[in-house]
């Protein structure tokens, strides 16, 4: 995941229209880089993601008891070990491994931090109704995020890039619009492709050319760019609280890169 934007309120009503959780992402890696799109792992019961075929882990995912994990990589050019672990597998370890409070879980992620390239992880338990943050490249330990509407791209939480700061906006125009806007608007939304003026770009390491093309929430390069897009809901149901979940892939199972994503999975459940 490079851009995850999300509105958190963790005091919502079962009885109210506010959502728990609005969440959309998109996942930017390397077309070289095979994986499988969205659905229930055999060898995981229970846990619905996406996965990585090269190392194995997934980039977000989510599991029918209310567990819920995302990730992104810290841009930093200059520090990348390519011997470090693979970094999927701390979101695909919370949500096949014993249940944990996600507090639990991301103090053992920070003790072993160093270990990983850079990174952001979201990590949330529905039913618990937390949703706690930890990023390996932080002079923070990990935290529980309180109400509102955050961002995450390739820097630390809510740092205002202008790809984040302009989907983080939109994100809390559409809910003011519609406290329950559709899967498919919230997908629509984050496939943007306008790229950031130059004055605004952030200096990461790479040169001016890189950085205005990964500037865009939607980026498409020959060699690099946006995989997929998710939507995310969980919100008041008669027996607790539903999961909707949709991604849109450009990718239809065959590690064929097709532009534009026309490839879609949905699934929709009540947590157990």
């Amino acid at each position: 995941m490079c851009l995850i934007v999300f509105d958190w309120q963790p005091n919502a009503s079962p009885d109210g229209k506010r959502a728990l959780l609005t969440l959309s992402a998109n996942r930017d890696e390397f077309i070289r880089r095979d994986a499988e799109p969205m659905h229930w792992w055999t060898d995981a019961p229970g846990v619905l993601a996406g996965r990585d075929l090269t190392g194995g882990g997934t980039w977000l995912g989510v599991s029918c008891d209310g567990r819920f994990a995302a990730l992104t990589n810290y841009r930093a050019p200059g520090d990348v070990r390519p011997d470090a672990p693979t970094r999927g597998t701390l979101v695909s370890a919370y949500l096949a491994g014993a249940r944990t409070a996600p507090m639990d879980y991301l103090r053992r992620v920070a003790d072993e931090g160093h270990r990983y390239n850079g990174f952001n992880l979201l990590v949330g338990d529905f039913t618990r109704r937390e949703l706690g943050w930890y990023g390996n490249r932080a002079d923070a330990p990990p935290a529980l995020l309180d109400a509102g509407v955050h961002g995450l791209s390739n820097s630390l939480l809510n740092t205002p890039w202008p790809k984040l700061v302009a989907q983080r906006d939109a994100l809390r125009d559409l809910i003011h619009a519609d406290e329950a806007p559709s899967l498919d608007l919230l997908i629509d939304t984050l496939r943007d492709p306008r790229m950031a003026d130059d004055a605004a770009l952030p200096a990461t390491g790479l040169s001016i050319e890189r950085e205005r093309v990964l500037s865009a929430a939607f980026i498409d390069t020959p060699e690099y760019g946006t995989r997929s897009t998710t939507a995310l809901r969980v919100e008041a149901d008669a027996a607790g609280w539903s999961l909707t979940i949709k991604e849109r892939s450009d990718d239809d199972g065959s590690h064929r890169i097709v532009r534009p994503g026309r490839f879609e999975r949905a699934f929709e459940f009540v947590i157990a």
